[in-house]
């Protein structure tokens, strides 16, 4: 396990000519609060306001949300593989278990989510923006992700394992006991992480930018990996 503590500020994660993330531009239309119960498996669901709405044990398989925002709506056990949300808003969801294997997310903003053992494996990820909250055991595995940024959250135990990171950012943020087995990077920022502790794939971090201090950090961990024995 490598750990490092980096209190750089954020615009640092604007320098050094590391390719930025492109972040979404979500604009929502006038939305119709949602009215019904539950969710249906390829349902389409277009300029939908989903406001404390109760998606606990929801199948909802297939569907498409589009101009849509769920606001502090409980997913706990949610059924939403192989979903797409395409220019939508996720605003104080929470919930065990969610289940968004081979989902896609395209121009989607997932502000102060409070989730647990959400399934993303398989997943595609682009433009996508997830700010504040905290994310327990977020299960990426050969996930794509493209242009996504992950700002002031705590992401405990994530497990990246042979996902795929283009122009990936995290800022301010907290990562904890991080799986990046396997995993292939391209101009992804961890410069200004607050909490860089990585439990597996230090290896993996080729195509990564870090701070003069988080190398001086991660120095006995990557030794390691060569087989250098650091001695006084």
């Amino acid at each position: 396990m490598a750990r490092t503590g980096n209190r750089s500020s954020r615009s640092a994660s604007a320098q050094g000519g590391v390719d930025r993330a492109r972040l979404p531009e979500v604009r929502l239309p006038s939305l119709a609060p949602y009215g019904a119960e539950g969710l249906e498996p390829d349902g389409d669901y277009d300029g939908v306001l989903f406001e404390e709405t109760d998606l606990a044990d929801a199948s909802g398989p297939g569907a498409r949300f589009l101009d849509c925002e769920l606001r502090g709506c409980a997913l706990d056990r949610a059924e939403l593989t192989r979903s797409r949300f395409i220019d939508s808003v996720l605003k104080g969801v929470r919930g065990v278990g969610t289940d968004l294997a081979g989902a896609s997310l395209r121009d989607v903003e997932v502000l102060d989510a409070r989730l647990g053992g959400v399934q993303l494996h398989g997943a595609v990820l682009e433009r996508v923006l997830v700010r504040g909250g905290k994310i327990d055991y977020l299960n990426l595995r050969k996930a794509r992700l493209k242009d996504v940024v992950f700002e002031g959250c705590v992401l405990s135990e994530p497990d990246f394992g042979e996902a795929q990171l283009v122009r990936v950012e995290f800022r301010d943020c907290v990562l904890k006991r991080a799986d990046f087995s396997a995993v292939r990077m391209e101009s992804v920022d961890l410069r200004t992480v607050a909490e860089l502790d990585i439990a597996r794939g230090v290896e993996r971090l080729a195509g990564a930018v870090i701070s003069p201090s988080q190398l001086m950090e991660l120095a006995p961990a990557f030794a390691a990996q060569i087989g250098v024995r650091v001695e006084a």
